[in-house]
């Protein structure tokens, strides 16, 4: 299929300005940048029409976070500190993650990159292969220059010794740079520990949950509250009730 040609510039990226001999920029090369910084930022096909219009809150934690992620775009670039999404699966942390991202790309023009932290650990991993064609730099080169980086997932993995000197140093990289990160983690900011029902005031046996502390450590999680402001999002599972509505 033949790429539409711009009627305004004839294809030559360069527009007259009316009434004087000048011209300027067309507007359709923004519209094509646009277009090319959406494809280069890797947002996964399930999420592409993610956005904050199609964000519907169901509870008071859900309304809050998108209030500030609305917050956050409206004032980018003037922000100083990235976000932390934590809540359980399917309350909408990577839908607002990506919808922030989309909203800086589209909105302000600036770049942005989102990778699943299991999908970048696994790039690197395969890059040590000798018969790869890509090396451990060409795959983290992206990650630590990125404007915005979205890591989905942080804390997924297991804690090696590995998976955490992997995750301090694209942090602390990304931190000494003053770069912006958005992060989503299905962890818990503190783990939960065995107690009593609310409403009966018995004791509840339950195994302890870890936390997002235990998956990256004390020291990255001590930066992390340097580097974002945490949001923790409430709920029950979005894909879950939205399988049960279709079923019915």
């Amino acid at each position: 299929m033949a790429e539409e040609i711009c009627p305004c510039c004839g294809g030559s990226g360069w527009q007259r300005v009316e009434g004087t001999g000048a011209v300027k920029h067309c507007d359709c090369l923004s519209g094509r940048r646009i277009e090319r910084l959406l494809l280069e930022a890797r947002i996964p096909k399930r999420y592409e029409l993610c956005d904050l219009e199609s964000y519907t809150p169901l509870n008071p934690s859900q309304t809050c976070a998108k209030q500030d992620v609305l917050r956050f775009v409206d004032k980018y670039p003037l922000v100083e500190a990235g976000l932390l999404f934590l809540g359980s699966c399917g309350v909408g942390k990577t839908h607002l993650a990506v919808a922030a991202l989309k909203h800086i790309i589209i909105d302000k023009g600036d770049q942005g990159l989102f990778y699943d932290f299991r999908d970048l650990l696994r790039e690197i991993q395969a890059s040590w292969n000798a018969v790869s064609q890509t090396s451990e730099i060409d795959i983290l080169g992206p990650v630590l220059d990125a404007k915005v980086l979205v890591l989905d997932e942080l804390g997924s993995n297991k804690p090696t010794d590995w998976v955490r000197d992997t995750v301090a140093y694209i942090i602390n990289a990304r931190y000494n740079d003053k770069k912006l990160t958005i992060f989503t983690s299905n962890y818990p900011d503190a783990a939960a520990e065995p107690g009593n029902d609310l409403a009966t005031g018995s004791p509840v046996a339950r195994v302890r949950e870890e936390s997002l502390t235990d998956r990256i450590g004390h020291r990255l999680r001590s930066r992390l509250y340097e580097m974002c402001k945490v949001i923790e999002i409430y709920g029950q599972d979005f894909r879950r009730e939205a399988k049960i509505k279709h079923a019915i």
